[in-house]
C-alpha cells in the first residue's frame, strides 16, 4: 500500500499558489501553528474574496513534493485551502496521504463542490455562501448530508440581511453541527455581529480572523 501511495503521489500534481507556516486564524483549531497549502484556481467569484491572488498563476508541484514541503515544517496541523481546493481532483489523494502520515488535516472549501469523497479523517470547514457573496446560488445542499462529527460550517456575514439568512439556514443543520459566524472583513463591524448573536442567544461560535488581526491582508500569513 505504501509503495502505491508513493507512486500515486509522484504521478499526480497540483497547481499551488503557496505553502507557508502561520497560525490558524479560524475554526476550532484557531491559534495552532499550521501549514497552509493554498491551491490555485476557484470557480467562484465572491464579492468579499480575500484571496483573489490565488485565482491564477501558481506553479505545478507533484504530490510528493507538496507532501515533503509540508512535513519539513514539522508541525502537526495542516490546512488545505485556496482558491477552491476541490477544483483539483489531486487534492483528495494529497489529503489522504497527509492523514496517513498522522497529521491533523483540515479542508477549507466553498461548499459549491461535492465533499462526499473527502477522507473522513479530514476536518471539513464548509463555507456556506451568503447572499452578499454574490454566489449564494452555488451552495450544494447535498454537502450537508456528508458532514461528519468533527466538521464545521462557516458563514461570512456582510450585513443584517446576511445574518437573517444565515440564522434561517442553520435550522436545516443537525443540532450537533458546529457553526461559525464571521464578520466580513471591513464590511461588518465585529461588535455588531457579536451583539446580534448575543441578542438572539444563537448557538453559534463567533469568530474573527486572527491572522488579519495580527498581519492584516498580507498574503502568506
Amino acid at each position: 500500500m505504501a509503495s502505491t501511495s508513493v507512486a500515486t503521489s509522484a504521478a499526480l500534481s497540483l497547481r499551488i499558489t503557496e505553502i507557508f507556516l502561520s497560525l490558524q486564524g479560524e475554526s476550532s483549531t484557531v491559534g495552532y501553528p499550521t501549514v497552509f497549502v493554498r491551491t490555485t484556481g476557484c470557480p467562484l467569484r465572491c464579492v468579499y474574496c480575500d484571496t483573489a491572488y490565488a485565482f491564477s498563476g501558481g506553479r505545478n508541484m507533484n504530490l510528493e513534493d507538496v507532501f515533503s514541503t509540508v512535513c519539513a515544517f514539522a508541525v502537526s496541523h495542516v490546512t488545505v485551502t485556496g482558491g477552491e481546493p476541490l477544483a483539483q481532483p489531486a487534492t483528495l489523494p494529497l489529503m489522504t496521504q497527509l492523514c496517513d502520515a498522522g497529521l491533523k488535516v483540515s479542508l477549507e472549501t466553498s461548499g459549491a463542490l461535492d465533499v462526499s469523497q473527502v477522507d473522513r479523517r479530514v476536518m471539513k470547514v464548509v463555507d456556506i455562501k451568503t447572499p452578499a457573496s454574490g454566489e449564494c446560488a452555488r451552495n450544494l445542499d447535498s454537502n450537508l448530508e456528508h458532514l461528519n462529527a468533527g466538521d464545521e460550517v462557516k458563514f461570512v456575514i456582510a450585513d443584517r440581511a446576511d445574518y437573517e439568512w444565515s440564522r434561517a439556514f442553520i435550522t436545516k443543520l443537525d443540532s450537533s453541527t458546529k457553526v461559525l459566524f464571521s464578520p466580513s472583513y471591513e464590511q461588518l463591524e465585529s461588535a455588531q455581529l457579536a451583539d446580534w448573536i448575543i441578542a438572539d442567544r444563537l448557538a453559534v461560535r463567533f469568530q474573527i480572523q486572527l491572522h488579519k488581526v495580527l498581519w492584516g491582508d498580507e498574503p502568506g500569513r
